[in-house]
């Protein structure tokens, strides 16, 4: 069982940065990919980004690369997402997401474990 607790979120104005934290439990953490999901209101939760159990590949939507950094410490049981050079349009709730396995997919029906969210908000 893993438990997912995201934390970070507020308001930011455009060009502002933001720096995401999910904290987990479970004592195979590091075996877990993990992801970064959003859900603007009266949209589909879409992917952000995504990391493997190792850190070692990572991945991410067109929309966010080359602005957002996703990393992990297992050490600390923790993921992150640096969001830099926020726009509008990426207002939504972030959610964090886990899932047992080797491979690391970038759709949500993929993970099994998920955090309550935290609201993000990118003022013009």
């Amino acid at each position: 069982q893993v438990q997912l607790v995201e934390s970070g979120g507020g308001l930011v104005q455009a060009g502002g940065s933001l720096r995401l934290s999910c904290a987990a439990s479970g004592r195979t953490f590091t075996t877990y990919p993990m992801g970064w999901f959003r859900q603007a209101p009266g949209k589909e939760r879409e992917f952000v980004a995504a990391i493997s159990g190792s850190g070692g590949t990572t991945y991410y939507a067109d929309s966010v690369k080359g602005r957002f950094t996703i990393s992990r410490d297992n050490a600390k049981n923790t993921v992150y997402l640096q969001m830099n050079s926020l726009e509008p349009e990426d207002t939504a709730v972030y959610y964090c997401a886990a899932r047992e396995g080797i491979t690391t997919p970038t759709y949500a029906g993929a993970y099994r474990y998920w955090g309550q969210g935290t609201q993000v908000t990118v003022s013009s």
